[in-house]
């Protein structure tokens, strides 16, 4: 059991709100799309359920749609946000930009390992899990330590997300899609002298009053 007088450090998990292109369902990845109206009220709604949060730092992907939602939530404590480039969204290469049906198509095995198996795929021109999991947990090791007995908020995605999820529960990339990340969900998690705890996983109760749901797209 870990020592309850030890100061423990929060960390608040969020994966930013929509853009058109998850709304269309065409991978992201590097390119910087901006928030579209719905993220943006999403945004907003984060920033209204983190309100009463007693939060010392806000720590974002560079990329606008992580950076625009992690100022939602920012404005209301006074802060502003710090880039991470750890926190960056996975480099899809060749297939950013392309629909997922058109990547189903053009890159059929690929598309179907990256179904089944995806932790065994390194996208042409890009990275793979294991590459985003080694940069994303460094980096969030070292905010961790940074902010020791603080709660932090970082801003990220679904990639991210996920592989920060699987990392922290002790489980390989195999289990990447058994993590659902919608869009504008909140995760939170504590750490202790010797683990990371896990208080809540995709969160969208906050989102309850929108007319569009979230989604893990």
């Amino acid at each position: 059991m870990h020592n309850s007088n030890t100061p423990q450090t929060k960390i608040i998990l969020i994966r930013h709100g929509q853009t058109a292109w998850n709304k269309e369902e065409i991978f992201r990845g590097r390119a910087d799309i901006p928030l579209d109206d719905v993220g943006l009220r999403q945004a907003q709604a984060l920033a209204d359920a983190l309100r009463a949060e007693q939060i010392s730092g806000i720590f974002t992907s560079p990329l606008t749609r992580a950076v625009q939602t992690a100022a939602a939530v920012a404005k209301s404590h006074g802060l502003v946000p710090v880039p991470v480039s750890g926190l960056i969204d996975i480099d899809f290469g060749a297939w950013e930009g392309l629909a997922h049906n058109r990547v189903r198509e053009q890159f059929p095995e690929l598309y179907a390992t990256w179904q089944t198996s995806p932790e065994n795929v390194t996208f042409p021109g890009g990275e793979n899990l294991k590459a985003v999991c080694q940069r994303a947990s460094a980096a969030m090791a070292d905010l961790v330590q940074q902010n020791l007995g603080q709660t932090i908020v970082l801003v990220a995605h679904r990639v991210v997300n996920k592989v920060l999820i699987c990392h922290i529960l002790g489980l390989p990339n195999s289990h990447f899609w058994q993590v659902r990340q919608d869009t504008a969900a909140i995760n939170r998690f504590c750490v202790t002298s010797s683990s990371y705890i896990v208080e809540c996983l995709n969160d969208t109760c906050h989102l309850g009053q929108l007319d569009t749901p979230s989604v893990d797209f």
